[in-house]
């Protein structure tokens, strides 16, 4: 298991906090004290995020070690299935570079225009007694 960096760091100033305030009550400084608190209060906020991390990354690992498991048999398949798509377009547009150039460019164009088409607004429904 790996800890996360942030985890060790906040863990250390957490601790340098709890000192420095516990000398500054001792001594009777308040501005010691304060910078203590503050200090451990910012160690024990990375400790979490830390933590947060070392979280989602467990969990990413666990998810994707199970998807991989139960769908072993289905990433191999589509990834010949994949490289079998990629193989006969490249074929294509080596045989008709032209063709292929046009209608890439054709796809461009509508997704331009489609991108930077204003919303429809309804129709007004208000009714003019008069």
């Amino acid at each position: 298991m790996h800890m996360d960096k942030d985890r060790i760091s906040g863990t250390a100033r957490d601790f340098a906090g709890r000192a420095e305030s516990a000398i500054g009550s001792v001594a009777g400084d308040a501005r010691t004290e304060a910078q203590g608190r503050l200090r451990e209060t910012a160690g024990t906020a990375q400790n979490l995020y830390g933590q947060v991390k070392d979280a989602a990354r467990d969990a990413t690992d666990a998810a994707a070690g199970f998807a991989k498991e139960t769908f072993k048999d289905t990433y191999a398949k589509s990834g010949d299935t994949f490289r079998d798509g990629s193989q006969a377009l490249a074929n294509s547009v080596q045989e008709n570079p032209i063709g292929s150039l046009l209608i890439a460019g054709g796809i461009g164009f509508a997704l331009a225009l489609l991108m930077t088409r204003s919303p429809r607004r309804s129709p007004s429904r208000r009714r003019h007694y008069g």
